[in-house]
């Protein structure tokens, strides 16, 4: 607490997909072991090191134990603010590495070997909170951020533009945002799900389901007196509460409040590639320039505190939501996602690059 903390960085690399077995690509990414990563093409030879390497042969068991997902989640229930996110090119696995296949519903669900990162620690949140004998209220907010609206995923009916706020005492917020309290696996998954559905989503030559949206799923825990709750042990229920409101589920003397926000980045793509016009292509712009504001913060993050000019969070609405996480007090995982394909060579060496920036990147949580 109050130490400088890096950003955890760890790199997933993709299997080669069946058109890139097809069409002759060459696999030029290969892990090399100990978080390191070369890559070998022509005129590029370059070796890249992280906190840890997940190749294609990688599970999503293996992800979660290994990227540290476990150790946030414990620091998020003792009252820290916690951050994953995943970044990468368009179709780099990003959405699949964070919430596994996109063919899951609550009436058909994925397979318990594939569930991704967000599955796994809400099933990690309930089992910390059983068996530290604690009780937690705990409770989740779903946005996405659309041609720089923020749209709340949880809403009932038509999702409209919330406004981003900035206080002294909370920073950058989302006024007005839906929170939902939740009890159970089964409630969560169930949320993540109906958020997911509502996002949006466009097929193009890339990737057949591109996020077209960033999203931020944020999980809040609130430890409170074992008294506080009486219906806590009698079946799960959802409740709702809009904003900053005092949940009619909460104790009078809360003792911790800590966050787990799971950030799943809409994929940078060239238009000459995907074949994007029209609306497609001013949805890709509009991500493209927020990743270009997001990364800017990271490299000047990157440099030693006595080096820094102002961090420009103010460039979009993403860097404004994540400025607490990358430069402030929370504690920040970051999974970056890359496909080995000779195809994707420069998105790749791109991504690998603004990876090994954010090693740099410190925090004070």
């Amino acid at each position: 607490e109050g130490r400088e903390t890096r950003l955890r960085v760890v790199l997933r690399v993709r299997p080669l997909t069946c058109t890139e077995t097809r069409r002759g690509d060459q696999q030029v990414v290969h892990s090399l072991g100990d978080g390191a990563v070369h890559v070998s093409a022509a005129r590029h030879d370059a070796t890249f090191g992280f906190s840890a390497v997940f190749d294609a042969g990688a599970s999503q068991e293996a992800v979660f134990e290994g990227s540290g997902m476990r150790q946030l989640v414990e620091l998020a229930i003792d009252g820290f603010s916690c951050t994953v996110f995943a970044f990468g090119q368009t179709g780099s696995g990003k959405t699949y590495t964070l919430m596994g296949p996109l063919a899951q519903s609550d009436t058909q669900p994925a397979s318990p070997a594939l569930l991704g990162l967000m599955q796994r620690s809400f099933t990690c949140l309930l089992e910390q909170s059983r068996s530290r004998g604690s009780d937690l209220a705990l409770s989740a907010s779903y946005l996405e951020i659309y041609n720089e609206q923020i749209r709340d995923l949880l809403s009932p009916g038509p999702p409209g533009a919330l406004p981003l706020r900035w206080s002294k005492s909370r920073g950058f917020y989302v006024e007005n945002q839906l929170r939902v309290e939740f009890e159970s696996l089964e409630a969560i998954v169930s949320l993540l799900l109906q958020g997911s559905r509502r996002r949006r989503t466009s097929a193009h030559a890339l990737n057949r389901h591109s996020s077209r949206s960033h999203a931020l799923l944020t999980i809040h825990v609130r430890g409170r007196a074992v008294s506080a709750h009486p219906a806590a042990g009698k079946g799960w229920g959802l409740r709702a509460q809009r904003g900053g409101a005092k949940s009619p589920m909460a104790g009078a003397c809360p003792s911790k409040q800590g966050t787990l926000c799971f950030v799943d980045l809409a994929g940078s793509e060239r238009v000459k590639e995907t074949g994007s016009s029209g609306e497609l292509s001013v949805e890709a712009n509009s991500i493209n320039r927020s990743l270009l504001a997001l990364g800017h913060c990271i490299s000047l993050l990157a440099k030693p505190r006595g080096k820094r000019t102002h961090i420009p969070y103010r460039d979009s609405k993403l860097t404004r939501l994540l400025a607490r996480s990358l430069g402030g007090s929370g504690i920040t995982l970051m999974v970056a996602c890359i496909s080995p394909s000779s195809r994707c060579l420069s998105e790749t060496l791109s991504t690998l690059h603004y990876a090994s920036r954010a090693r740099r990147v410190t925090t004070r949580p």
